[in-house]
């Protein structure tokens, strides 16, 4: 065991959150997105609900918090970005430092198409406020987003637009960026979910909803359901991006790891809940099905509205929460790569964030481009296969997806649960565990999910995802 990782070098001072509320309200955040407010809701359609919800739930306490734990401890405690932070806990020569680059290179990846999917959202903001979506039936709305998805100067347009949000969010810095429009942002958030789900209340297929929700029933539910709901606990809230070690790197050295972690949990798992409580009665008082697929938010949703009373400001209310749900998880993404270039190249915020932005938009431009097929002839199967062996007709989104959400965020999730258990010295570990804690009794158990559970879970979701089990 290295001296370093019993003895820990302090770096020099660093910007902190003006509160643990305020680390709170930024890393649910960055957790709280479209994976919580679309997929979520899409993938328990699919898979049933009932049972696929508790397994959800279980995975959340027993995989996804204890891998929160140790990337924001490794953040609080080396006071650095991903690569930096490895640096300091290991050495400057660390191998380790691997899965900081791995995190930097997740965040800048997701973050060049999800502004894409982003613009989605604000370009169904604007059509739910010009003109919303009364008398469009099945087949209209699905041509509508088929327009959207292939048209290269929409998807330009607003990729555009979502990047410069997000760019001039982070470049005033953690105190008068992220942390001010966390505190605006969230709430905006919370206020908006709640009066969604006060109206599908009224609807008659609330109690339906409520029974598929939280019912116990599992006859859609597959062993691959299962891995899903174990992979979707992980992904929803920001881990293996680096993301959660960087939002780490700005807490005090005493402030409770562990109770900002069950709060940003708990935030998160329960806006995922109320995300299907104000779908799914919409859904099933429209007389449609919950198991449309990705589909579930831009298509069957505005047909939903096109037949609700009021529908049109309730589609803008929708699409208005998705575009701030989106933006807030990707001012944490942008972080990230701003944060490492400031830390280990020394630049100043304003240059790393300017120039970073501008790079994420043309990396992303290929997704805007129809997938990329505006750029590769319409075929990057050939390329796709020959690095996964699979991957037959996915575009350039399609890739980039698959690689970040297959191969980066599992591997990096993977190698911070694996050096807080067993490379981090046991002393330092602990020390960072009960600093300011009041779970400190829980730190044991911590350790062995950490060491035993977690591994298995992710290995397994990880093989399930590349198609090996």
């Amino acid at each position: 065991m290295s001296t370093s990782t019993q003895t820990i070098s302090r770096p020099p001072p660093r910007e902190h959150w003006s509160s643990g509320l305020a680390f709170i309200l930024a890393a649910a955040g960055s957790a709280v997105g479209l994976g919580n407010i679309w997929k979520f809701p899409y993938i328990t359609g699919m898979n049933g609900g009932g049972w696929f919800v508790l397994i959800y739930l279980i995975a959340v306490l027993c995989v996804a918090l204890p891998i929160m734990v140790a990337e924001i401890l490794i953040g609080r405690t080396a006071q650095r970005s991903p690569v930096a932070a490895f640096r300091v806990l290991d050495g400057d020569k660390s191998a380790w430092q691997g899965i900081g680059w791995l995190g930097v290179a997740a965040a800048f990846v997701i973050l060049s198409y999800y502004s894409v999917v982003a613009g989605w959202t604000l370009h169904y903001s604007w059509l739910a406020l010009s003109q919303g979506f009364e008398g469009l039936d099945g087949p209209a709305v699905k041509a509508l987003f088929g327009q959207v998805h292939a048209d290269p100067g929409i998807n330009l347009f607003w990729h555009a637009v979502f990047m410069i949000l997000t760019v001039s969010i982070v470049v005033a810095g953690v105190h008068r960026g992220v942390e001010r429009w966390s505190r605006i942002l969230m709430p905006l958030l919370f206020f908006m979910v709640l009066a969604l789900v006060l109206r599908a209340a009224g609807t008659d297929g609330f109690g339906r909803a409520l029974d598929f929700v939280f019912g116990a029933h599992s006859d859609r539910l597959t062993p691959a359901g299962v891995l899903e709901a174990v992979g979707h606990s992980f992904f929803t809230l920001s881990l293996g991006m680096g993301a959660m070690l960087t939002y780490g790197s700005y807490m005090r050295a005493r402030e409770d790891v562990v109770t900002t972690s069950l709060a940003v949990g708990g935030l998160d798992t329960l806006i995922s809940l109320l995300a299907c409580l104000m779908i799914f009665p919409i859904i099933f008082g429209a007389g449609l099905e919950p198991s449309a697929g990705p589909g579930l938010v831009f298509i069957s949703l505005p047909i939903a509205f096109g037949q609700l009373p009021g529908g049109a400001l309730w589609a803008l209310v929708f699409f208005v929460l998705l575009a701030v749900a989106a933006l807030t998880s990707a001012i944490s993404l942008l972080e990230v790569a701003v944060s490492h270039t400031v830390d280990v190249h020394g630049w100043k915020r304003r240059r790393a964030t300017l120039l970073i932005g501008a790079v994420i938009f043309v990396v992303g431009v290929p997704s805007a481009l129809s997938g990329g097929t505006a750029l590769f002839g319409g075929d990057v199967a050939a390329a796709t296969a020959v690095l996964f062996g699979e991957g037959k007709g996915k575009n350039w989104l399609d890739l980039f997806d698959y690689l970040a959400s297959n191969w980066m965020l599992p591997l990096g999730g993977f190698g911070m649960a694996l050096f807080v258990a067993w490379r981090m010295g046991g002393a330092a570990r602990e020390q960072a565990f009960k600093a300011g804690s009041r779970f400190a009794r829980l730190y044991w158990g911590w350790v062995w999910l950490l060491r035993y559970v977690v591994p298995a879970g992710v290995l397994a979701v990880f093989l399930h995802a590349i198609g090996l089990i």
